[in-house]
Order: C-alpha cells, then structure tokens, then sequence
C-alpha cells in the first residue's frame, strides 16, 4: 500500500539504500489499487487503521500494528479515519531472511524508533551509524511475534466469491445453505472447502470479517451499540463479548489505542 509520497520508481529499484522509510498523513480516506513492487514493503500507522487486500486475504492494521509484504506481492489497500503511518521497503536482495509469506506483526517501540528516524534520511547510500539503524529495522521485521489479524481467502472461485460478498457486507446472515445456492455450490462442499482453504469454518470465517469491519468502524468514530446493530449482532453485549474473546480487551479500550 502506497499512500505516502516517495518516488514510485524507488519501490523497484535495485540500487539505492538496502532500506529507505516514508511517512504521511492525511484527514480524509486514502486507496491504493493492487499492485506490486520489487522491494518488501513493511507498513503500519502511529494513528488510524489501514485495511490491505492481497491474493492470500484480507489484513486489518491497527496502530500497534505493522503489515510485512515480501517482494512481488500484489497488494491495496484503504485507510479509515484520520491516519497518520509509515512505510519502510527494504531491497529485494535483503529479503532472504526475513518472512517469504505476508503477515502481521506487533510492532515494538525500538521499531517505531528505527523507522521514524530513518524516515528523515535521504534517498542515498548508509554511511556507518545509518546502516546500524537500517539492521535493526531488518532484525525487527525477522523477530518480531506474528499476529493473526488477517482474514485468508478461500481460493476455489465459488468459495472466493462467497467470502469477498461477506467481506463487503459481513452484516449478510443468511445461512450455510442459502450461500451455497447463491454460488451454486453444495453445502456439503462449501462447508468443507471453506476450512481446508482458510483454516475457518463458515460461521468462526464470518464472525471474523464482521470483527474486522468493526476494526474499522471504531477507528471511524462509530459508537460501539451502533457496530453492534449495524453488523448483525443481536444486543452490544454481544459483540462486547466476542471482541473481548478474540482481542482480551473491549471495544472501547481497543479504540483508545487508534488515537495518537
């Protein structure tokens, strides 16, 4: 996801810096369409929420969060809410070690340093103290605790349909079998497809795109009763409840961490 301002052509190139870092901000929604680029690409927010679309799935990045996108990965993505971020893209030549899947890491106050200050360097070689900085970020990306914020796509055309349908409009409810008319597909089939593709089953594989909807209704400002009722749920408590189970915190708190 490209929504800070650097030269487009740097993001391919093989020369340069082994890592260059941009920052921006901005008041209003931004999107990218898909694309792809030569360089990894590590991305995440100081404030707001970014929600990137890849062939594997879907990611929602919170604040405390960063999203890793090796070489040659297409990707897009939108912003919710005021946004503030950064993006740091490392040559391909130096992505060996790092993650060959993309995926979401917490992000760590030492890596936050690392790429802010690298933010204010130009686009030209390291010198010594430069390049220390630049392996830490490296060290970082390498290390850092995974975190299962994405949403996997089911890849059998039928079943991918169904999930971006979802993914549009997690409030839908109607059930296993209406789905699976509706894409012209068994029930028997698309109950067992969906967890041997996205290690979910239907109902836990919809319950998540409606959790990450609300991700991005609550960095919008929504109140919580209203995410609630806008997304199917029967009562707030409901969905207080499960947001509780899945991130050990409520929606309230949870929104705290959105701010600056």
């Amino acid at each position: 996801m490209d929504i800070l301002n650097l030269d487009v052509n740097a993001r391919d190139s093989t020369d340069g810096p082994v890592v260059f870092v941009v920052v921006g901000s901005g008041e209003e929604e931004l999107a990218t369409e898909p694309h792809q680029h030569a360089r990894g690409q590590l991305f995440g927010s100081l404030r707001g929420l970014v929600n990137v679309e890849l062939d594997e799935g879907a990611w929602i990045v919170p604040a405390i969060h960063a999203v890793w996108i090796p070489p040659h990965h297409q990707h897009g993505g939108t912003t919710h809410g005021p946004f503030h971020g950064w993006s740091a893209y490392v040559a391909e030549s130096a992505c060996d070690s790092l993650p060959r899947q993309p995926c979401t890491l917490r992000t760590s106050g030492l890596l936050r340093e690392a790429v802010l200050r690298a933010s204010q360097w130009p686009y030209a070689p390291l010198d010594e103290q430069m390049q220390h900085v630049a392996e830490v970020i490296l060290d970082e990306i390498r290390t850092l605790p995974v975190e299962p914020l994405g949403l996997p796509f089911p890849r059998e055309p039928r079943l991918q349909r169904i999930a971006r349908a979802l993914i549009a409009n997690p409030a839908d409810d109607r059930d296993l079998e209406h789905w699976a008319a509706w894409a012209s597909v068994s029930s028997r089939t698309l109950s067992r497809r969906f967890v041997a593709e996205t290690g979910f089953h239907f109902t836990a594989w919809r319950q998540r795109a409606r959790l990450m909807r609300s991700l991005e209704m609550l960095a919008a400002g929504v109140p919580v009763t209203a995410i609630a009722l806008d997304l199917g749920y029967s009562t707030a408590s409901a969905y207080i409840a499960l947001f509780r189970r899945t991130f050990a915190v409520t929606p309230a708190a949870y929104r705290l961490r959105l701010l600056p």
